[in-house]
């Protein structure tokens, strides 16, 4: 396969899993915003934090209210990560390689993108069914990828670019809630400390799930354990960790120049990490770090990936992953 259609491939689903992502944070915090009660903290500024685009926000709309960020994450031109540029990129991507995806494919991102751009009936409904639509549009693309095109290496590349995009915007948008958003302590356990994590767990389109895995009363602990050590829950970070390390030894099989063992130990240390800890561990030592290190874990995978297999060796930029990451490669 070539460079640039991989690149393509990985970049197209990473767009439309954060503009996924983005449309559902949006959607639920308008429905929390409703349930607050008066004089309580809102919940628009923390998005910013999740999103990761906090510094560029603060530039555009220095008042920082609910319409601005509104405005920021779902049609900001400025916003590279904004929902309409995220679906414009994925678009553009498709657009390139239109005669490797399938028609399918093709047809639900453009008609998408055209909705977005060009629907004057679009925008006039009420923003909760705006969100819903783009929400349903990027889970129909997801869905048409794995009924239409076959599981080679385009669908690993997909697949790819998808989990690592997931697996960052679970963890971001668990570390708002459990380090910007700590409430003080008379108010854990009331009323508006389970509002947020109800609201927490339907940002992650978790709520249903972790209700039938967990009869009890939601506690911070099981939300934490869900969404990063949960085995099945396809949100999951360990559940994203374990399929990405499956699918990049499905793509090192192939016959590819270049020494993959620093790509293989990385990920193969970082599956390990998440998949043999219990929650406690991690609380005890600290899970704004541990979150903190696994994002930075998901960079250099990134950036390993990109650099074995996106661009030419002699263009390739030198790894950034960090001597104790790499510990495992042969020297």
């Amino acid at each position: 396969m070539l460079s640039r259609v991989a690149d393509s491939l990985y970049w197209i689903n990473r767009y439309v899993e954060r503009a996924e992502n983005l449309s559902r944070f949006v959607e639920v915090s308008e429905a929390m915003a409703l349930d607050c009660p008066p004089g309580s903290a809102e919940p628009w500024q923390p998005l910013i934090d999740a999103s990761g685009d906090r510094e560029l926000f603060d530039q555009l709309f220095p008042s920082g209210g609910p319409a601005q960020v509104v405005e920021f994450l779902v049609k900001a031109e400025a916003n590279p990560s904004s929902i309409v540029n995220c679906i414009a990129l994925a678009r553009e991507n498709a657009r390139q390689i239109r005669d490797v995806i399938t028609t399918e494919m093709w047809e639900q991102i453009n008609g998408l993108y055209w909705t977005l751009l060009e629907s004057e009936t679009f925008w006039h409904q009420p923003p909760q069914e705006q969100l819903r639509e783009i929400r349903r549009g990027c889970q129909l693309f997801y869905g048409i990828t794995d009924a239409t095109l076959s599981r080679d290496l385009s669908w690993q590349f997909s697949r790819l670019g998808r989990l690592i995009e997931r697996a960052d915007k679970t963890t971001r948008i668990l570390d708002v809630k459990y380090f910007l958003l700590l409430p003080s302590p008379e108010e854990v356990g009331g009323v508006l400390d389970e509002l947020q994590w109800i609201s927490l767990l339907r940002t992650a389109g978790a709520y249903q799930m972790f209700r039938q895995s967990q009869q009890g009363v939601i506690a911070p602990r099981a939300v934490a354990a869900f969404l990063l050590l949960d085995p099945s829950f396809p949100r999951s970070v360990r559940y994203c960790l374990e399929r990405i390390h499956e699918t990049l030894q499905v793509v090192a099989a192939s016959p590819v120049p270049g020494n993959p063992d620093a790509l293989e130990c990385l990920s193969g240390l970082t599956r390990a990490r998440w998949s043999y800890t219990g929650i406690d561990e991690l609380i005890a030592g600290g899970l704004h770090e541990a979150i903190d290190a696994l994002q930075q874990y998901l960079n250099n995978l990134h950036e390993l990936i990109h650099a074995r297999y996106f661009v030419l060796p002699s263009l390739a930029p030198a790894a950034t992953a960090t001597s104790d990451d790499l510990a495992c490669a042969p020297a």
